[in-house]
């Protein structure tokens, strides 16, 4: 009788680096659920751990930075990986073991989305050790994706205008060296991200949605990751990361008594 073969199609890997919600609708477990989306196999460091629901944060615990390490190391061992996302990173002691995590994978698409704060309020990573977290993470970046008020923070100017967008973008892609895009959804007037890279700047803009949803951040910048590493141009794959990330939260549903959460479908 003829044996089936037990071997499978290896799918290509993603990484991501953040903290763990154990509501899923934000970090590690959204990440991976897009990455999924996107026909990648999805693996896991987890900085922190956070007490959650769709309603806030309310407190959080870093997991020991040689603890992060080791996850990665023992990943590395056994993956070999096509991406890599950095989200929340909540303690100082995190930014030299991701940087390092960060330079044996400049080969790679690199994308990270700055988590400095909850939306409910909570700090993550404090003010004052910023300039720590410029100087060794954002370098490192083939893109950063700060959301509005973290480009304030990050660029060191207030933003209130489109114009303002594209000179705070200007400012962190300086910073940089790499690409920036800045999610200005929360502006007065018709939602508009601007990105900034190698000197050029493109503006996105799309329908403004009245409901809030757990994780937009997190599902962007998964989505760009997933499209970079597909090997699209950086302008097509935040193109088509935007609009996908509209069309979630246009689907997104209510689970919970806060935020509604994104519910993702199989790709065709």
């Amino acid at each position: 009788m003829e044996m089936k073969s037990s071997t499978t199609s290896r799918r290509l890997i993603l990484l991501s680096v953040a903290g763990f919600d154990p509501s899923g609708g934000a970090g590690i477990l959204l990440d991976l659920k897009v990455f999924d989306y996107f026909n990648f196999y999805g693996l896991a460091v987890i900085t922190s751990l956070t007490v959650q629901n769709t309603q806030g944060v309310k407190s959080f615990q870093p997991l020991p930075p040689d603890i992060l390490w080791q996850q990665y190391q023992t990943l590395k061992e056994d993956f070999t990986f096509q991406g890599i996302k950095i989200g929340l990173i909540s303690s100082v002691d995190h930014l030299e073991p991701i940087a390092q995590i960060l330079r044996e994978n400049s080969h790679l698409p690199r994308v990270i989305d700055p988590v400095f704060r909850s939306s409910s309020g909570k700090e993550f990573f404090p003010q004052h050790y910023l300039p720590d977290y410029v100087k060794k993470i954002l370098p490192l970046s083939s893109l950063i994706t700060p959301n509005l008020q973290e480009a304030e923070f990050l660029s060191g100017m207030a933003i209130t205008t489109v114009k303002d967008l594209k000179k705070a973008a200007q400012r962190i892609s300086n910073l940089t060296r790499g690409a920036c895009l800045i999610k200005g959804g929360h502006l007065p007037g018709t939602p508009t991200d601007i990105l900034v890279d190698k000197g050029k700047v493109y503006c996105f803009s799309h329908r403004k949605i009245s409901f809030s949803v757990h994780g937009t951040g997190c599902l962007l910048s998964s989505a760009i990751l997933a499209l970079l590493a597909q090997k699209k141009p950086l302008f097509e794959a935040v193109s088509q990361a935007i609009n996908f990330t509209h069309q979630q939260i246009t689907a997104a549903v209510q689970l919970g008594e806060g935020q509604r959460l994104f519910i993702l479908g199989k790709k065709d």
